[in-house]
Parts: structure tokens; C-alpha cells; sequence
């Protein structure tokens, strides 16, 4: 061995006893706090005995929601695959939408049905309007062409009304002069004509206008109530038992079986002839 190799080795060994006694204190304040620790951990054992606890208890519920969820994609009630809960959900959200847009598909036609519906009764009733209007209109011009027809009917009878004043005044000033001589005229012998054709005087019973009335034989100039020489009893066409025409206010009036010339607005006698019909 040489110097240099001892050197060189005790150099080392001085090196190794220096570190063994570094390492001393190292390892001594290594156990204690190893001790230390151990003692926290005992102290903390509850603690991680709760924690644990807890983490059980957590995977336990886990686990039942799991097999919770397994059981519902398993059950045959459910439309979508077991294994693809997304794909359910979009399959869900489709049909949701589907079932959207099919209401409101349905709703616009409903309310486009309404509108339609609307709009035809709108229009039947405007052309149930302007046929009112239009017949009322017609109406309005078919009154105003009666009332104007009407009108001119009614000037026109004031003015026969007017005529006929005129000529029943002329011929009441000249009732005076009635003339008893036509018979006289062999054209009004109704003697002859009645032997000739008996049955136009029947003209059958006569009623009286008051009950249990009995026959009076009546005279020229009296004055007879207005119930025996109403129209009723009037001869309407004296030449059909040839008598003399009337004129102005005279009227020939059955009275029974005589024949009387009435003037009617004064229901004096002014003519008489007994035992005319049969």
C-alpha cells in the first residue's frame, strides 16, 4: 500500500464517520416524527372511520341507482334501446316536436276553416243584405207607383164625384117637374108587358127592414124612414119591367108588391104604383 492510498483511505473513513454522525440526529428526528404521525392517526382513525363510512354508504346508492336505471331500460314499457339514453331523449324530443307540429298543423287549419266559414256567412249575408235592399227598393218604387196611381184615381173620382154633383144638383132642380104622364106612353105600358111575361114580377117574398112589420098602403108625399128605401130594395134596371128611367136623386124601391119613386135624400114619395108584382 502506498502513502497516497493511505491517505486517500483515511480521508474516506474520516468522510464516512463524519457522515454517520450527521446521520445520527437525521434519523432520530425521523423516528419521531414517524411516532408523531402514528399518533396523529390513531387520533384521526374516527374520522376515517365516519369517511369511510360515508364513501360506503355513497357507492351503495350508486350502485342501486344503477341497477335502478338497469331495470327501467330493461323493462319492456320503454320504446328506446336499454343501452342508448341519449338517443331515447332525442327520440323523445323528435316526438315531442312531431306531436308540436302536428297541433299546430291542425290549429291553423281549424282557424283557416273558421275564416273560411266566416267569410262565406260574411258574403251570404251580403247578398242577403243587398237582395233586402234591392226588394225594398223594388217595393219602395212599386208603393210610390200605387201611391201615385192611387193619386191620380182619387183626383179622377173628384172629379166624377164633381160631375156627379154637378148633374144630381141639375137634375134636383128639375125634380119638380117629374112628369107622371109617361104613363101615357105606350112604351112604358108595363101592363101589357107583365100579361106577356108574368114570371119577371115574381121577384119572391119580400123581407121588411123592421119584424113584424105589417103592410101600410103609402101615398105620394110621405116621408119614409131610410131603412125601406135603402139599396137593397132598389130596382136597378127599371126598363127590365118597362119603367121609366130615374135621374138626379129619384130611386124606384120595391115596397112589397108596390113599386114607390123615392127621392132618397129626402125619402119623399113622389110616385106610386099598387099591385105591380105578383
Amino acid at each position: 500500500m502506498t502513502f497516497g492510498q493511505f491517505l486517500k483511505g483515511s480521508a474516506l473513513t474520516g468522510l464516512a464517520g463524519a457522515l454517520a454522525l450527521t446521520a445520527l440526529p437525521a434519523q432520530t428526528h425521523a423516528a419521531e416524527s414517524a411516532q408523531q404521525r402514528a399518533q396523529e392517526r390513531e387520533s384521526r382513525v374516527p374520522w376515517n372511520r365516519d369517511r369511510s363510512r360515508a364513501r360506503s354508504e355513497r357507492s351503495e346508492r350508486r350502485r342501486e341507482v344503477r341497477q335502478e336505471r338497469s331495470r327501467e331500460r330493461s323493462s319492456p314499457s320503454r320504446a328506446v334501446a336499454p343501452w342508448n339514453r341519449d338517443r331515447s331523449r332525442a327520440d323523445d324530443r323528435r316526438e315531442n316536436r312531431r306531436e308540436r307540429n302536428q297541433e299546430r298543423r291542425e290549429n291553423r287549419r281549424e282557424r283557416n276553416q273558421e275564416r273560411r266559414e266566416n267569410r262565406r256567412e260574411r258574403n251570404r249575408e251580403r247578398r242577403e243584405y243587398r237582395r233586402d235592399r234591392n226588394e225594398n227598393r223594388r217595393d219602395y218604387r212599386r208603393d210610390r207607383r200605387d201611391y201615385r196611381r192611387d193619386r191620380w184615381e182619387d183626383r179622377r173620382d173628384r172629379r166624377d164625384y164633381r160631375r156627379d154633383r154637378w148633374e144630381d144638383r141639375r137634375d134636383y132642380r128639375n125634380h119638380r117637374a117629374w112628369n107622371r104622364a109617361w104613363r101615357k106612353n105606350n112604351r112604358y105600358n108595363w101592363h101589357r108587358y107583365r100579361a106577356a111575361n108574368r114570371h119577371l114580377y115574381r121577384p119572391g117574398r119580400y123581407y121588411a127592414p123592421y119584424r113584424n112589420y105589417r103592410y101600410n098602403r103609402v101615398n105620394i108625399g110621405i116621408r119614409l124612414g131610410s131603412m125601406f128605401y135603402g139599396s137593397r130594395y132598389w130596382i136597378n134596371d127599371p126598363w127590365h119591367y118597362r119603367l121609366p128611367p130615374v135621374y138626379g136623386p129619384y130611386r124606384w124601391v120595391r115596397y112589397y108588391d108596390d113599386v114607390l119613386l123615392v127621392n132618397v135624400h129626402t125619402g119623399q114619395v113622389v110616385d106610386v104604383i099598387y099591385d105591380f108584382f105578383w
